[in-house]
């Protein structure tokens, strides 16, 4: 269940390609904290990750995720997550 308004997830777009966002899944973060507790996820920044990440919105073609951070989206691309 996203935090996020329904009007601000209408507007929101990936900051490098312009697609919309959607709220992750889940299973989509089980998959990625899995890899996070694993020690195996970096930003796109190259900053590594060692705390789960507890929401986030993916962009449609689903390769990337944008963290939500207490209820705040993160839409910045070096803090972006690629979901391999």
């Amino acid at each position: 269940m996203s935090s996020l308004s329904p009007d601000l997830l209408e507007i929101l777009v990936c900051p490098e390609t312009k697609q919309p966002v959607r709220p992750a899944s889940a299973e989509e973060l089980a998959r990625l904290n899995e890899a996070v507790r694993a020690g195996r996820v970096r930003t796109r920044g190259g900053r590594a990750l060692s705390d789960a990440v507890a929401e986030g919105l993916v962009r449609e073609d689903g390769r990337v995720l944008y963290p939500v951070d207490d209820g705040i989206p993160v839409m910045l691309i070096e803090e972006s997550i690629e979901l391999a």
